[in-house]
């Protein structure tokens, strides 16, 4: 059982494929795309060591070859020196303008290698086969490629949106449960930013698909990636409804950036807490009921996931330390920090005035119940 979303750009146009066994048959999908039968897959040293003799396998039973480039996992490489170090070696590797990337890994390696394509030789396509939950819903999707500067995250890339994009359900199974969660902090993202009825429907299927149901896996990309989609045909270099899918983020990437961007805090993790922290503010600007960031909080709470400030190990700053980081964001227009904020569940907008007061107030308050 394989679902296609069709990612409708014009001239840029691609289908993002989700099921089991892709990986097994990733030469037979990706074959038609090439000039000649042979791709360059960048992965890192995690997702190597599970799978990529597995990837290795499924390119040569469709005709395919490959060479391969192991990164360190982890934030820190997405950096000048890793991208560098990618760039070169694509080029040594003789890559040419008609040939093809491959970025096998997680948000990372997808973020970096789409970048990397972005600028080898003006611009080579690339497939995206992403292996951890985040990247399968969120970041393989869209065109949004880069890489972190010590000025923040993702300050410096391009949009380069990719060929094809197998998202392997069957892969999940080798992620922990942390990662997995991290991960689903995005799903929940989804219904929280535009489709109550989804929402809806992961209060009821979220345990069950965090214990490892296939089926309802498949289903969440499905609707995750479909929305995502929607948005992204709609606004691909966000001028307006794109912004919507940083729902939470604003708070996320300043937590991040307070917790020194370690494993203290997983990105789908300052997500989830930071779509709380919104749903929060949006409350006290009388924007939506109380329940609502109640509601949001107990499904964090039912699936095992960190919910607020509170969960966060370690020391954080202060309400305007927090503040200060939101401004580094790349969010930032004119001078003036732009937030998502909701009228319920499934109901969110793009905000530019928001009073700071109450964004203080929602801080401090949180971090007093630490």
């Amino acid at each position: 059982m394989m679902d296609i979303v069709h990612v409708p750009l014009e001239g840029r146009e691609y289908d993002v494929k989700i099921g089991q066994g892709l990986i097994a048959r990733a030469g037979a999908e990706i074959a038609p795309l090439l000039t000649r039968p042979r791709v360059a897959v960048v992965s890192d040293d995690n997702v190597a060591a599970h799978h990529l003799e597995a990837l290795r396998a499924g390119l040569a039973a469709g005709g395919v070859d490959m060479v391969s480039l192991i990164l360190p996992a982890g934030e820190a490489t997405k950096s000048w020196p890793h991208f560098t170090r990618t760039v070169e070696w694509l080029l040594d590797q003789k890559v040419e303008r008609r040939d093809m990337v491959v970025a096998f890994g997680g948000g990372v390696i997808g973020d970096l290698v789409g970048f990397a394509a972005s600028v080898l030789r003006r611009g080579v396509r690339f497939v995206q086969i992403p292996t951890s939950l985040l990247a399968q819903v969120d970041s393989s999707v869209g065109g949004k490629t880069g890489i972190n500067a010590p000025q923040g995250k993702n300050l410096i890339g391009a949009f380069h949106q990719p060929s094809l994009v197998l998202a392997d359900i069957d892969v999940l199974g080798t992620l922990t449960a942390r990662d997995f969660l991290a991960g689903y902090g995005e799903v929940v993202k989804y219904g929280g930013l535009g489709d109550a009825a989804f929402f809806d429907w992961l209060e009821v299927n979220g345990p069950a698909l965090a214990s490892g149901d296939a089926d309802l896996r498949r289903e969440a990309v499905r609707r995750s990636v479909q929305m995502k989609a929607d948005i992204v045909a709609r606004d691909e270099t966000e001028q307006g409804d794109r912004a919507l899918l940083n729902l939470g983020h604003t708070f996320g990437h300043a937590l991040e950036a307070a917790t020194g961007y370690s494993d203290r805090l997983l990105h789908g993790e300052g997500v989830a807490i930071g779509c709380a922290l919104a749903f929060e503010t949006s409350a006290r600007l009388g924007l939506m009921s109380q329940e609502s960031p109640s509601r949001f909080r107990a499904h964090l709470a039912a699936m095992g996931m960190k919910k607020d400030l509170v969960d966060i190990p370690g020391d954080l700053p202060d309400a305007e330390g927090l503040i200060t980081l939101m401004g580094q964001d790349k969010k930032v227009q004119d001078g003036k920090l732009r937030f998502i904020l909701a009228r319920a569940i499934g109901d969110a907008f793009v905000a530019d005035d928001v009073d700071m007061g109450v964004v203080r107030g929602v801080l401090e308050d949180a971090l007093a119940g630490r």
